[in-house]
């Protein structure tokens, strides 16, 4: 066996053993090494995956010229093989580039030497223009390696990782003897730390051939890097084979064509159904060398991935997305699941929403009607299934107090949903198709504003059930697609709940409109499918929200990431009032998002019989209390100190802070609140009207609790969310929010060109009177 080791023996081997051994021990990811023979059949266990081939493509090493290497893009990848390899997971690189390398290398030499012989003949500095000669591969690859491997090392030494370069033939596998060397070398090489960088033997390898061998799992010929990823990561028991290429991974038609579709997850049955495009810009193998190299790799027991590396978007952090578990390129598995995939539930909820739009608006309402009676007939199941959840979420310990009241169904809560329901029916007949304006634009030429569905609406939501029937009820209202994901903790519930709904949706066959995702879909993927979903509404906690903005890929969110709400009690407040006002605002439903989290008291009530009204009430109430800063330090024991004065608490907790004016609160709730809702207690008409001008939240109350901040309570019949933001919706969105806009001009063979100067025809303008509840 031809093999080169380049060793870096900065540290002993027996301290770099030592390191990696406690290394993967303290961070506890690979305590026992996983059995092999078994590929991993869902993306989410590629979490487990300890030794790891990445496979590099002639078009991801090589720059789009082709002479020399792509060094940013290299670099990244780099820096994430040697993150991983820092996590205690075992690396092995399969690279191309060594032809491309020496190519800019011989081409370089080959121009240097002809115009030293030029100017040499001639006797003079006017150079003739110089052509390279074709170079043969083989030399290319030899004049390379050194380079390439030399680049490698230098890369890999800013992160303290060691490498080994190992040049194989195929002969190196077919003999047994250099097959078992091989092997040796190679675990070695993790044994110690170090991360092996194999590439064919380019100079020696003869041209390559049909791939007529790629059938069985014992017969594989090394003919391009991916045979040969694929031979050395079931060689070695890897559980892992990352291949990345110039594209995104498997599509069901030629990528570039209007209708192709990535295709997330391949089977084994599956190759028949594809088709193959043309090789890349560079490389022996192509997409269907890849398919094959990986079919016969993941029947060896190694998980598969073809993935972009050339993207400059993604190259930063490909591999260790793929990793992780996210959803990139085209894993291969072995496990077919029973039900569609995601992406196949959104299509299917889009063509039947696009059906649930056309239905009449008393249809639709029908279908609303239907699943309020359903919730009031099938109660007795609801509640079953949510006791199970709550019993398993607390048996957990993994989930707050404030989460598991969330999670909490009852009688009551069942029957209001229905209620609202009921409401919702009859204000959804004024819906979908509304004209909102009309126009006469020229004699004949008519121009109608009118309301339509925003499209595929996708709602994930932590615990809540009660949030799944609201918002299918509002979808169907308005005409629009639902994709829905909530949270495992309440999956039993979801489940029944979304049950009912498509048993109320198919009295119109249109049950597919409202889909559950219950597959192991990751949040961030599905805030990925830009393509496909039109609307994300978080529901849940402040970190959901925050999460799934940044997560989102183009496609608007609407939602609100806190709920800091403020209940400010002025100096003219009543009593009663002002007791009323904040005990309901905080105790009545503390979890909520729009319970008091800061309550300001102006400073001349302190000392005062109010003050000390609403802070017995409070402790009564079992309220634990925070003091400001300012609060604070009027106090000579003072209860604990708000560490930030933006915090939601979701509990039986408040801040109490003291503003000097009503101006003063004003500005406290612009600087610490959330936009959400924020409440004036006094009697004086002229500060509440002010206070109620200035403050720039979604909801603003005058002697009113906060927990009137609901679309239910508005009478909107049902809400999908609070919006904070300050476009398309804001405060409770029911119905309205969830619809947009379309123009439509209805003419006689009208041409632009009829209403220029030459034309015969002018604009008029003519604003038409729409009546009441008119439809297009």
């Amino acid at each position: 066996m031809f093999t080169r080791l380049a060793l870096c023996s900065r540290l002993p081997s027996r301290l770099r053993q030592c390191n990696v051994s406690i290394r993967a021990l303290s961070q506890g990811k690979f305590s026992l090494p996983r059995p092999h023979g078994k590929s991993f059949a869902h993306r989410s266990e590629l979490k487990q995956a300890k030794r790891i081939v990445v496979k590099l493509g002639s078009a991801v090493v090589t720059r789009g010229d082709e002479c020399g290497l792509a060094l940013g893009r290299l670099a990244s990848i780099v820096e994430q093989v040697a993150v991983l390899q820092n996590q205690g997971r075992e690396m092995m690189i399969v690279t191309s580039g060594a032809v491309a390398f020496g190519k800019q290398r011989l081409r370089h030499e080959i121009l240097l030497s002809q115009s030293v012989r030029q100017a040499l003949h001639s006797g003079q500095n006017q150079l003739k223009d110089m052509s390279v000669p074709v170079l043969e591969a083989r030399a290319c690859a030899a004049a390379g390696q050194s380079g390439l491997m030399a680049l490698y090392e230098a890369m890999f030494t800013q992160y303290s990782t060691c490498t080994a370069q190992i040049l194989v033939t195929n002969l190196d596998f077919h003999d047994e003897q250099k097959r078992r060397n091989l092997n040796s070398t190679l675990h070695e090489l993790l044994r110690m730390n170090i991360v092996p960088i194999i590439n064919t033997n380019d100079a020696v390898v003869p041209p390559p051939v049909p791939n007529s061998d790629l059938q069985g799992v014992n017969v594989i010929s090394i003919k391009d890097n991916d045979s040969l990823a694929a031979r050395l990561a079931v060689e070695m028991k890897a559980d892992l084979l990352i291949a990345l290429s110039d594209v995104e991974g498997l599509y069901d038609s030629p990528p570039g064509t209007d209708d192709a579709k990535l295709i997330d997850i391949f089977y084994p049955g599956d190759q028949q159904s594809i088709t193959y495009g043309t090789k890349s810009r560079v490389g022996i193998g192509g997409m269907e060398a890849k398919v094959k190299a990986a079919l016969w790799a993941l029947q060896g027991g190694t998980s598969v991935v073809i993935a972009n590396g050339t993207h400059p978007k993604v190259t930063g952090h490909v591999i260790t997305d793929i990793v992780e578990g996210k959803k990139v390129g085209t894993f291969f598995s072995e496990v077919k699941p029973a039900g569609p995939t995601v992406e196949q539930q959104t299509e299917m909820a889009r063509h039947a929403g696009r059906t649930l739009a056309a239905l009449h608006p008393e249809q639709r309402g029908e279908i609303i009607c239907c699943l309020s009676e359903l919730l009031t007939e099938k109660k007795e199941e609801i509640l079953r299934a949510n006791k199970r959840d709550m019993e398993l979420a607390t048996a957990s310990g993994r989930f707050s107090q404030p989460l598991i009241n969330r999670l909490s169904l009852s009688t009551a809560k069942l029957n209001s949903l229905a209620i609202g329901l009921r409401q919702l029916a009859v204000s959804s007949k004024d819906s979908v198709g509304r004209v909102l304006r009309r126009t006469k634009v020229a004699n004949n030429l008519e121009l109608e504003q009118i309301t339509v569905p925003i499209g595929v609406l996708l709602v994930i939501f932590e615990s809540r059930p009660d949030c799944l029937p609201q918002v299918s009820a509002l979808a169907i209202a308005s005409g629009n697609a639902l994709l829905l994901k909530g949270g495992k903790e309440a999956s039993n519930t979801n489940k029944i709940l979304h049950q009912l709904t498509q048993e109320a949706l198919s009295i119109h066959g249109v049950g597919d409109a409202i889909q559950l995702v219950s597959t192991r879909e990751e949040v961030e993927d599905l805030c990925r499918l830009d393509k496909l979903i039109d609307l994300i509404i978080p529901r849940g906690s402040s970190q959901l929200v925050r999460d799934i903005q940044r997560a989102a890929k183009g496609i608007p969110v609407l939602g609100h990431s806190e709920g800091v709400c403020h209940v400010y009690v002025d100096n003219e407040a009543s009593i009663d009032k002002a007791i009323d006002v904040v005990r309901d605002s905080k105790c009545d439903y503390p979890a909520a998002c729009n319970a008091m989290e800061t309550l300001l008291i102006h400073r001349d009530l302190l000392r005062t019989p109010i003050f000390d009204q609403i802070i017995d009430m409070l402790r009564i109430e079992h309220v634990k209390i925070h003091a400001g800063p300012r609060f604070a330090s009027y106090l000579t024991f003072s209860p604990s100190e708000v560490k930030s004065l933006r915090t939601e608490y979701g509990d039986l907790e408040c801040c109490i802070e003291v503003v000097d004016s009503m101006q003063d609160a004003v500005d406290h709730i612009h600087k610490y609140g959330s936009s959400h809702t924020d409440v004036i207690v006094t009697e004086n008409e002229e500060t509440a009207e002010q206070f109620l001008q200035q403050v720039d939240s979604a909801c603003v109350f005058w002697n009113s609790s906060s927990r009137f901040a609901d679309g239910y309570r508005f009478g909107l019949g049902a809400e999908v969310g609070i919006s904070t933001a300050r476009i398309h919706a804001r405060g409770p969105v029911g119905l309205e929010g969830l619809l947009t806009t379309k123009w439509v001009l209805r003419g006689h063979g009208h041409t632009v060109a009829d209403f220029s100067e030459q034309g015969s025809m002018t604009y008029l303008h003519e604003n038409i009177p729409v009546p009441q509840g008119s439809f297009s």
